[in-house]
């Protein structure tokens, strides 16, 4: 019994076992199960987060995670120590301690603002909110706002608030102006000078300019339309409006008398203390400077292109790669000279597209007034220059332009096209003589073969050909034909453009050669080879005295901006093909000259002779050709690798080789980003994507974004690279190659035949030991073989092997030939041209008719409408006779523009209504109503208003400017009888337009 027993509990606990055993491995299973279910969940995770890395939106850069106590010491306390705010004290500038915060963010009461910049009295100049480099600046808005409220209920200053993440970094002085991005922080003197303007800063659209500076109607209007771009008033309060202001002015108009005048108001008014005035020559700048030495003689005024400036110079006159350079260089002890807040207004000569593609920078650093200054045509200034300005396209702040400025302003041109032959039909073998064949012959021809091409197209002539008859032509026609000063007996101020050095040189050598009797001294070059250069400028631009030179002979630098009166026959020897150039060309001649020819005997027009059909060209294209915009050899290299590298990554059938190649061209660019110089200023502009881009691990995944924000804001950034400028041009041409042949670009044959070529005329230089070393590269590019089966790392050696050896090569410029062929001067075939209608074409329909109407404000009808006299529909016929029947343009065209309007609101809008008219209109209202202060500023703002617009619609007065005094407007200045009277009154103004229309 006992023994089953013992057996009956060793079967039990068997099978106990065993189920034990079956449960554990359906356990083991199911184990196994979930294992399985987690590897493919993680295996669908992987391929999520693949997928999400690919189509991420990389538009803005990925801020860098680091917390907001590191934002501060990396990036916030070095912007600040460039500023001079070296001494940060904790419980002072740092973590100040605050009370009065809103209880329902801060139930204590108490804050503690990241930063509090103090001035020498104790009083808070600036607060600064800090985020973390990976949140929005703008998250610290409110927050540096709510700081500003409590010191300002501690001290009784409010200060000037600042906010930033490191990267981004914002200015906000709400006392006055809105928000704006700035590039660092203010010094402690500047700070101090924002918060003295609070109080001392006048209303500029009430400041009379100096008419001794600027007196001209159009000047003064200029002025005013600044003045009032820059401020506005609400509630009583002046308001800071635009920051920026675009003149358009033809040359000779007065632009630097009206920067000038622009500059004297806003320092008068504390609106301006340092003033940045840049130009792209150093004659501009020099120039420049001489004038407002003139005109603004108290405020000290320095040349930085030759001196150095102080802290109490007022005036600052630089070419744009001076004052870059300076922005880096030059150091007031460890902090910057120049700070963003150095200059309170930048002025811009001749702004333009060049000026906005390679020097914006300067104008993103600065934190100032911006006022740029051109004679381009409004319809010919390009989108990016409107944009830098803030404004819409042919909308500057102001224009007036040459068909608005001839003849009260300006003289105009006579323009004398003049044929030459060789320049219009080329030299051709067979119309020469016998003993000018055989010249021919002997210059142009096949050393072993003796055949030349039988034609030789004209515009060789100036370039590499120089034929003397040709140039004693042009100068005899000029002696003989252009204006004579000193009763006739001498040539009078003249300048002639050249096609280059060589060719002004050639000019000089035949006019010594002709007319010796001048010794030399009458026919100056003045361009920018010869040292001595300013003085003859200044010596030929004198407007007093005429003294030699005579004739100035230049390659573009005197194309533009050059001030010189005196000057009366302009000489075109070379092609042009830009319109903007052309017209600033033109307007070397405009400027008035009295007494030029004697006391009385002002001069009264001038004369281009032009030897090379630019007025038939512009006649038949009058908008020109537009150049594009050209990046530097470096930023295109960059950019030529990295959409190599990310099409060879994307390439189905890529190989270890081309992965390699990839990866080479991808750590030059890592490495080329990572060894920017951060402290220059227009790295530090750039520097969120700088930083990102450092990390070598970023250039992983390139999309189409990543790649615009790179050539957008790094590729031209300047990196420490190779100033041979030949091997570059050498790695452009394969590294072009290699993008033709992965786009199935057509280009790549020719890219081959040029890569080929150079490899013929290397061989031929196969004495060189570097070349003979290279041998096998350079046969290897002349073979068709080599070429079919071409792999992109056999290009890469191709480029590393040749790239240092092409400058052994001839420059290829062909070399300068003299030729004493006859040419010919058709005098019978001279025609004169109306170069205004060619300008005036430039204009759109708009700028045609509002100019016309403002030159013919004497017309009848245009005059009552100007002095508020009533018309009649007869009248109304008569405009639109003058305005429809024309050359201006038709009604349609009018409609298409101002829709409905009637022409005499259209026309009374244009001129506004006469400023005394205006007044009087209001004279006995005034003078019998016993008005307030706010009363009569009311009535002021009316008539102002009046005069500017022409006519005010009721509904306006519930507008501002009129809800400036009052929220209610007339109605909260005025009782209604005395409203009912300014009705009546606007009602017989709007009434004397439209009552007799029918």
């Amino acid at each position: 019994m006992e023994i089953q027993k013992i057996v009956g509990q060793l079967e039990q606990q068997t099978e106990q076992l065993q189920q034990e055993q079956v449960k554990q491995e359906e356990q083991a299973r199911e184990i196994e199960l979930l294992r399985l279910q987690l590897e493919k969940e993680r295996e669908r995770v992987a391929e999520r987060k693949a997928t999400r890395k690919k189509e991420v939106d990389k538009n803005r850069a990925i801020p860098v995670l680091i917390p907001e106590s590191a934002t501060r010491k990396i990036y916030i306390d070095l912007l600040l120590k460039e500023a001079g705010w070296e001494r940060l004290r904790e419980g002072r500038e740092l973590e100040f301690e605050v009370t009065g915060m809103p209880l329902s963010t801060n139930p204590t009461g108490i804050g503690y603002a990241d930063y509090v910049l103090w001035g020498d009295d104790g009083l808070p100049l600036a607060v600064v909110e800090a985020k973390k480099t990976m949140e929005d600046a703008h998250k610290g808005r409110h927050q540096a706002e709510l700081y500003a409220n409590c010191l300002e209920q501690m001290t009784g200053q409010r200060p000037v608030i600042f906010y930033t993440n490191g990267f981004d970094s914002y200015i906000w002085d709400d006392t006055f102006y809105p928000e704006r991005e700035i590039s660092g922080f203010y010094t402690k003197d500047e700070l101090q000078l924002l918060i003295d303007r609070r109080n001392s800063r006048k209303n500029l659209k009430e400041f009379k300019a100096d008419a001794n500076i600027a007196g001209r109607p159009y000047q003064l209007e200029a002025i005013q339309r600044v003045s009032e771009a820059l401020v506005t008033e609400k509630d009583g309060q002046l308001k800071g409006k635009e920051r920026k202001a675009l003149l358009v002015m033809a040359t000779g108009s007065g632009k630097t008398r009206v920067a000038a005048a622009i500059v004297d108001v806003l320092t008068k008014c504390n609106w301006v203390k340092r003033v940045l005035f840049l130009a792209d020559r150093n004659a501009l700048v020099t120039q420049a400077k001489n004038a407002f030495k003139e005109h603004l003689p108290n405020l000290s005024a320095i040349d930085l292109t030759k001196e150095k400036e102080d802290n109490g110079t007022r005036l600052v006159f630089s070419t744009y790669p001076t004052i870059m350079n300076k922005i880096d260089s030059l150091k007031n002890g460890d902090n910057r000279f120049y700070g963003v807040g150095h200059f309170d207004l930048v002025i811009i000569d001749e702004a333009h597209r060049s000026v906005y593609q390679k020097y914006r920078a300067i104008f993103d650093y600065f934190d100032s007034l911006l006022i740029g200054l051109t004679a381009t045509p409004k319809t010919e200034i390009d989108h990016n220059t409107y944009s830098l300005f803030d404004i819409e396209d042919d909308n500057p702040t102001f224009a007036f332009e040459l068909n608005e400025a001839v003849p009260t302003y300006l003289v105009p041109p006579k323009a004398m096209s003049v044929p030459v032959k060789f320049h219009r039909d080329g030299i051709h073998y067979h119309d020469l003589s016998e003993a000018e064949k055989a010249e021919y012959e002997e210059k142009f021809g096949d050393p072993t073969t003796g055949e030349a091409d039988d034609f030789i197209d004209g515009s060789a002539l100036n370039q590499w050909l120089f034929n003397t008859d040709t140039v004693d032509k042009v100068l005899h026609h000029l002696m003989e034909n252009g204006i004579k000063t000193h009763g006739g007996d001498r040539l009078g101020k003249t300048i002639i453009f050249a096609k280059n050095h060589r060719h002004v040189l050639f000019i000089e050598e035949r006019f010594n050669k002709n007319y010796p009797e001048y010794s030399g001294k009458f026919l100056r070059v003045i361009d920018n080879y010869e040292t001595k250069a300013q003085d003859l400028l200044e010596v030929f631009c004198d407007e007093k005295a005429e003294n030699d030179p005579q004739i100035a002979v230049s390659v573009d630098m005197m194309d533009t901006g050059v001030d010189a009166p005196r000057v009366v026959n302009l000489v075109f020897f070379k092609v042009v093909r830009s319109t903007a150039k052309f017209w600033q060309m033109i307007g070397r001649g405009t400027r008035l000259c009295p007494d030029l020819f004697g006391p009385g005997e002002d001069k009264k027009h001038f004369v281009i002779f032009d030897f090379c059909e630019n007025f038939e060209f512009f006649e038949e294209f009058p908008e020109g050709y537009t150049g594009r915009a050209l990046k530097s050899l470096s930023q295109q290299i960059f950019e030529a690798k990295l959409e190599v590298a990310v099409e060879l990554r994307g390439l189905d059938t890529s190989n270890d080789e081309d992965d390699e190649l990839a990866t080479t061209y991808i750590d030059e660019l890592n490495s080329q980003i990572a060894s920017l110089d951060r402290e220059r200023f227009v790295v530090r502009k750039e520097l969120r994507l700088v930083d990102e881009y450092t990390h070598r691990s970023r250039w992983e995944n390139i999309s189409k974004a990543d790649m615009a924000d790179i050539c957008n804001h790094l590729s031209h950034l300047p990196a420490s690279s190779s100033n041979d400028e030949v091997a570059k041009r050498f790695d452009l041409i394969v590294l072009n190659l290699q993008l033709a042949i992965l786009l199935s670009d057509r280009n790549q044959a020719s890219l081959i035949q040029r890569i080929a070529r150079i490899g013929q005329l290397l061989q031929k230089k196969k004495n060189i030991p570097a070349i003979n070393q290279k041998l096998t590269t350079i046969k290897n590019v002349q073979s068709d073989e080599f070429w079919k089966h071409v792999t992109f790392s056999q290009m890469e050696k191709v480029r590393l092997d040749m790239r240092d050896l092409v400058k052994f090569l001839d420059s290829g410029k062909k070399e300068n030939v003299y030729t004493h062929f006859e040419d010919t001067l058709n005098k019978d075939g001279v025609q004169e041209k109306n170069l205004i209608p060619t300008y005036t074409s430039l204009q759109s329909y708009r700028d045609r008719v509002e100019s016309y109407i403002r030159k013919n404000k004497d017309h009848l009808v245009i005059h009552k409408l100007q002095h508020n006299i009533p018309i009649t529909i007869g009248e109304v016929r008569l405009l639109e006779k003058l305005l429809f029947e024309g050359d201006l343009g038709t009604r349609a065209d009018y409609e298409k523009e101002y829709g409905e309007m009637p022409l005499s609101r259209f026309i009374r809008s244009i001129l506004g209504l006469d400023e005394t008219t205006a007044s009087t209109l209001f004279a006995d209202f005034i003078q019998t109503g016993n008005l307030t202060a706010n009363q009569i500023t009311f009535i002021n703002h009316i008539i102002r208003f009046l005069t500017k617009n022409g006519f005010i619609e009721k509904t306006m007065f519930f507008e501002p400017p009129f809800t400036d005094i009052n929220d209610q407007g007339i109605t909260g200045v005025f009782d209604d009888s005395e409203v009912v009277k300014i009705i009546r009154i606007i009602d017989e103004v709007n009434g004397n337009m439209d009552a007799n229309i029918g």
